[in-house]
């Protein structure tokens, strides 16, 4: 799960394992898998790190980003 805002500055949970697509229209969209719509503050980059965080937490992806370890290959990118 992860923690994001609506541009009402309400927090809200979020998870994560629904999300289809994440665009800027210039406000951050998230788009869910069911194909509704939600507008967020968070930057599309940082929702996009949010969910790969979630994602290694919960087991999905052991693929790190920018410098880390990537266990598929094993070998420091």
């Amino acid at each position: 799960m992860i923690q994001l805002t609506r541009l009402n500055n309400q927090t809200f949970t979020l998870n994560a394992l629904y999300i289809e697509q994440i665009q800027a229209f210039p406000d951050t969209t998230i788009t869910l898998t069911n194909g509704k719509k939600l507008v967020v503050k968070e930057s599309e980059d940082d929702v996009a790190v949010k969910v790969q965080s979630f994602y290694q937490q919960v087991g999905l992806t052991s693929i790190q980003i920018k410098g880390q370890w990537n266990t598929q290959e094993g070998e420091k990118k």
